[in-house]
């Protein structure tokens, strides 16, 4: 009998790379373009939104009569906020846009590359909109916090790729592995592969940290943590361990 040894960077390469190549390919063109269209619409609203409300805020405590140089200084600060803020809110939008396209992606991959393998069963409209609920909150309060760290020099990138590696890696393979197994048996399956999923996450994290590119990471995330939960169980079930 061959003796399947556990997942390590080999596998996490492949499984990048895989879904690099994947989410740019024909057959994912249009899930594509329809995922980083709905990405930036989100954003588009929210960044409406914060400037409304900023500048709405501004005029009502205007200092240009007595101190135009402070009015200046003021606009532009917020400004450089709202940007700052709008780049941590990319998580947790990805994270929404990613459970929309869940099912599709992941067919779609299982069906390419797995194709002797049984098909996973796709998530109610109900259950992904949940997940997807869930997981934009918790990206959302995560990155707050880390959002606490921005100017403190080496911590706010460690901690920016700490969180999201983490997050991104759970939520990610979670949902990659329900459409196989119950929730709680997915949940015990990545913490028993901590290590080999945060790494995945890290992946991802590190797509997110790129202007531009972070704009595939909904699926890009989708595709790689399908890869990466099909060779953790194929580990798993060539260790024997029970219910996989």
């Amino acid at each position: 009998m061959t003796r399947i040894s556990p997942p390590g960077p080999a596998d996490l390469t492949d499984a990048a790379a895989r879904a690099f190549r994947q989410v740019l390919s024909p057959p994912f063109r249009r899930m594509l373009l329809r995922s980083i269209g709905l990405t930036v619409l989100i954003l588009a609203v929210v960044w409406f939104g914060l400037t409304r409300l900023a500048g709405h805020f501004l005029d009502g405590h205007a200092l240009s009569a007595a101190w135009p140089v402070l009015d200046t200084l003021a606009y532009f600060l917020v400004g450089a906020g709202l940007l700052v803020g709008l780049a941590f809110l990319i998580p947790p939008v990805s994270a929404l846009v990613s459970g929309y396209f869940l099912d599709d992606a992941a067919e779609l991959v299982e069906r390419t590359n797995y194709p002797d393998d049984p098909p996973g069963q796709p998530m109610s409209v109900w259950r992904s909109l949940v997940c997807g609920l869930r997981f934009a909150g918790l990206s959302l309060a995560l990155n707050l916090l880390a959002l606490l760290l921005f100017f403190i020099p080496g911590v706010n990138v460690a901690a920016f790729f700490a969180v999201n590696g983490y997050l991104l890696g759970r939520e990610y393979f979670e949902m990659a592995a329900a459409r196989f197994r119950p929730v709680a048996e997915a949940d015990a399956m990545r913490r028993r592969n901590r290590g080999f999923v945060f790494c995945a996450g890290l992946v991802t994290a590190a797509i997110l940290a790129v202007p531009a590119l972070n704009l595939i990471t909904p699926l890009f995330g989708v595709v790689m943590m399908v890869h990466v939960h099909k060779r953790v169980a194929r580990y798993e079930r060539a260790a024997g361990v029970p219910g996989v």
